[in-house]
């Protein structure tokens, strides 16, 4: 997302303010001081780990300790608990499809590249509405294929190629997506199968799936990748635990990401621990 930064700051109280990083540090000890724990806490749920058994693991300590530990979060409002964990507050606003897009733009378009690879003349792909997936859709207009959609801005591009039949999902807009959503599409994709979903989203967490801001959105998602054989999702690497919304739509036990070179050795042994087979774009 525009103006996200893969580092930010939190103050805690009585403790001196400290950075936050995407990577988690392992403990220094088993009596690791709550202040330094807290703020470790921090690092580890602004790189998506929000599960509390898996942090006890990290942290060397037991699960009690760490739902102590991020009930004292919740008092000051560091995080919000959910269910089997928490989630950092201070959600970033959803950006327009073109401010997305200013963000990796060129990693966007390599992913894009490396999941052409993926496809088949003859498949019928469902895309998802996205920027590297309106990227992934422009590079198609010479292909024969059956495409689902309701990425309404690739409209325009994919009306003029001669060898692709085109389904558009109907429903709700959602313009700063260009995408429509809601019961009329989800309806309509009810009645169809896909060889592959091309999927994107503001965020992907192993121990979730794929993160959005809106309960509609990761509805008629986790539809679409029902209704497919097989799911690639394509995601730049800043988007890999990444849990800045609160609706997410579950992944597949098997599933494809294509990311970009940037994706840290961690986050793709994350991913691959939840099924992903992973496909690194100029990697």
């Amino acid at each position: 997302m525009a103006g996200t930064s893969s580092e930010a700051r939190f103050a805690l109280p009585g403790h001196d303010e400290t950075p936050v990083n995407t990577r988690l540090r392992g403990p220094d000890s088993m009596s690791m001081r709550s202040k330094e724990r807290h703020a470790r806490l921090l690092d580890a749920l602004n790189a998506g780990e929000i599960d509390v058994d898996d942090l006890a693991r990290r942290f060397g300590v037991s699960g009690s300790t760490v739902r102590r530990d991020l009930q004292h979060l919740s008092k000051n409002n560091a995080v919000r608990r959910t269910y089997g964990g928490a989630i950092l507050t201070g959600h970033v606003a959803e950006t327009t499809l073109d401010q997305r897009f200013a963000v990796q733009g060129k990693e966007k378009q390599a992913i894009a590249r490396a999941a052409i690879d993926l496809i088949e003349d003859g498949d019928t792909l469902i895309l998802d509405a996205g920027s590297t997936v309106a990227a992934f859709g422009k590079l198609l207009l010479q292909r024969r294929l059956r495409i689902i959609t309701n990425n309404i801005a690739l409209l325009p591009f994919l009306a003029k190629a001669p060898s692709i039949e085109l389904v558009v999902l109907g429903g709700a807009l959602r313009a700063t997506s260009m995408s429509t959503m809601g019961p009329l599409a989800s309806d309509a994709l009810r009645r169809m199968t896909a060889d592959r979903a091309i999927m994107s989203a503001d965020g992907v967490v192993s121990t979730r799936g794929l993160c959005e801001a809106d309960l509609d959105q990761v509805a008629l998602k986790s539809l679409m990748m029902q209704q497919s054989k097989d799911v690639i999702v394509l995601a730049d690497a800043g988007k890999l635990g990444r849990a800045e919304q609160d609706a997410w739509a579950p992944l597949p036990p098997r599933w494809t990401l294509v990311t970009g070179a940037g994706a840290s050795a961690e986050q793709r042994r994350l991913m691959e621990s939840a099924g992903a087979r992973i496909v690194v774009a100029g990697g």
